[in-house]
């Protein structure tokens, strides 16, 4: 696993050493940041169901200020530590072992908001629509901000949840699908 893109172009990172995990491939990732945008000027992030912290970290490489790492696995929680440390991006990160759920309330708790907000749950064992509500319920997206949810492809996303409307939904290989919402 590497950063595809900017100032850690090339940079390997280190995968979470579980089979709970299942780390964005570089090619799902790659195609993300194409629907996304290659490059950004500032911003935060929120990567939630981190793992390795690759979305997260890629979004940084690519100028996004600063990122919010979330995971409940010990494992992915020592992983993301080593890989901000390796890239000396302590100053510009927050790493939380907690659950989603607590942290979008503790993040709109604290006034976050968040111009990136990433969702690589395991797949079919969350709804997309109950984590956007929660993100619109905390306020948590800023304005034009954008919600990047990489799913099942066989899951049924919602087209619309509140404000948020899906803008771009691509499927890559036969099973990973990307759905991104503003």
């Amino acid at each position: 696993m590497r950063v595809i893109a900017g100032e850690f172009k090339g940079r390997q990172l280190k995968s979470v050493p579980s089979h709970q995990t299942r780390p964005t491939t570089d090619k799902v990732k790659e195609a993300v940041f194409h629907m996304i945008g290659p490059y950004f000027e500032r911003g935060r992030a929120l990567d939630l169901f981190a793992g390795s912290g690759g979305l997260g970290i890629e979004a940084m490489s690519r100028g996004v200020e600063s990122c919010v790492f979330v995971d409940q696995q010990q494992k992915a929680i020592k992983t993301i530590h080593e890989n901000i440390e390796l890239l000396k991006i302590q100053e510009r990160t927050e790493v939380f072992r907690t659950d989603a759920m607590r942290a979008i309330k503790a993040a709109g708790k604290r006034g976050l908001s968040f111009e990136f907000i990433f969702l690589d749950p395991p797949y079919k064992k969350f709804s997309y629509k109950d984590l956007m509500e929660a993100l619109l319920e905390h306020d948590l997206i800023a304005e034009n901000g954008i919600v990047i949810c990489e799913h099942d492809s066989s899951e049924s996303i919602p087209s619309t949840v509140g404000r948020l409307k899906l803008i771009k939904s691509d499927i890559y290989g036969t099973n990973i699908g990307v759905s991104i919402f503003e």
